[in-house]
């Protein structure tokens, strides 16, 4: 704990916490919001080989986990912290200039 702490900047182990369960949540948000919107386009693990599936599964992932990162992020306090984690992440994916 102490690391993260460390690492991230954080004086507590409460902010620690906080960040752990925003990145569970934006996870499976993320994921609750891509499988349907992949279902209504037609990929689906029936009709398409397994390894396609998930790689059109996971590039949209990626893009929706980004995007709102920063705002569940805000609904545990931690808005700049994920907004910061975003650019970051942004920057490293080509997707924004430094």
């Amino acid at each position: 704990m102490e690391k993260l702490k460390e690492r991230w900047g954080l004086t507590s182990n409460w902010e620690v916490l906080a960040i752990i369960i925003a990145f569970s949540i934006n996870g499976s948000f993320a994921t609750f919001i891509v499988r349907p919107i992949l279902g209504q386009i037609g990929v689906t693990k029936e009709n398409l080989n397994v390894v396609v599936f998930y790689i059109l599964y996971i590039v949209p992932v990626i893009f929706v986990y980004q995007f709102t990162l920063p705002y569940v992020g805000w609904l545990v306090g931690q808005y700049r912290f994920f907004k910061n984690m975003q650019t970051k992440m942004m920057v490293r994916m080509k997707l924004k200039k430094a």
